[in-house]
């Protein structure tokens, strides 16, 4: 079966401006999914409650715990869940509830027809999810939420949330909520930029080339963030990405979270500096603590004076 599609790697988007779905209101119904990799049920419990806490009304894919290796469960039913989820009239966001791996490997099991005919709403996730991410700005023409999972040990442990990343989390996912600029502490290469933010996990965005859900940078701000990963590794993904022309034309680059990867910054300047765009590093975003959250394909700007990333969400701009 082919994934070819317009708009795809090498073609012009034929979706080209992606709108932000519209943000959550107390007593909205969210479906928790699990497309990749199998999910502690605790953490799924106490993550659940956090989300209840939050004002909102929780229902769980019917194959959410169900384990199949390191996938949580069989292709068909992941995608399944996804997609019943996403169409779902009453459902107004699918959470993912971790990462791990396998969200590319639904990528050509799901009817993009139909999830397009369900009209928007919210995806949020992050590391694995990537590949969602992509999936859905370029197949639905949706701004998406790249952020902490409610079975991951940032919301669903023992302890308790972690406070800042659920606060910003919040303010993110809400209707009228407004977050604070996030802040990094190293700049790369000075300046200052705007565009749509695009990318996310390296090591999906590397595996995402030569596919119809390769990242394109051109006039976008690009966020690249890892976890567990050599810095050789780092340089190796980027490297690929470089060759396969995927940050040609961006207009800036974010650096996230780089946990357990040693010290990758030299390197990522030494490849990332002769772009000749606006470079701003340390940013909490990804896998570390604390998490905050961004929507991609919604417009932001990178000011390098004041280290700070802005989001220009606006719920005006919201699809409903």
């Amino acid at each position: 079966m082919s994934e070819r599609f317009p708009g795809g790697a090498g073609g012009d988007a034929s979706i080209t401006v992606p709108r932000p779905p519209r943000r959550l209101r107390p007593g909205d119904t969210v479906a928790l999914v699990a497309p990749s990799g199998p999910v502690d049920p605790e953490r799924l419990e106490r993550g659940t409650d956090v989300l209840t806490g939050l004002g909102l009304r929780v229902v769980h894919g019917a194959s959410i715990l169900a384990r199949e290796g390191y996938l949580a469960g069989p292709d068909a039913a992941r995608a399944a869940d996804l997609q019943d989820a996403w169409c779902d009239p009453g459902v107004a966001a699918v959470i993912c509830a971790r990462g791990g791996y396998g969200a590319t490997r639904l990528l050509g099991l799901l009817d993009w027809d139909a999830m397009a005919a369900a009209g928007p709403k919210i995806l949020l996730g992050s590391s694995d999810i990537t590949a969602l991410h992509r999936a859905f700005a370029d197949r639905l023409g949706l701004a998406t939420l790249f952020g902490p999972m409610p079975a991951t040990a940032l919301i669903g442990d023992p302890e308790g949330p972690e406070p800042a990343s659920l606060a910003y989390l919040r303010e993110a996912l809400f209707e009228g909520g407004t977050p604070a600029p996030i802040t990094g502490d190293r700049v790369i290469v000075p300046g200052r930029a705007e565009g749509r933010l695009t990318g996310g996990n390296l090591a999906l965005l590397a595996a995402l080339c030569g596919t119809p859900y390769a990242m394109r940078a051109r006039g976008r701000v690009v966020l690249l963030e890892d976890v567990t990963e050599e810095p050789y590794r780092i340089d190796r993904m980027v490297t690929q990405l470089l060759q396969a022309g995927c940050l040609d034309g961006a207009a800036g680059i974010v650096l996230g979270s780089w946990v357990e990867c040693g010290d990758p910054l030299p390197m990522l300047a030494e490849r990332l500096a002769p772009l000749g765009v606006p470079v701003l590093a340390g940013l909490t975003v990804g896998h570390g603590t604390p998490q905050m959250s961004v929507w991609l394909e919604s417009n932001v700007a990178i000011v390098t004076e004041s280290y700070s990333l802005s989001g220009m969400f606006r719920d005006s701009d919201a699809a409903t």
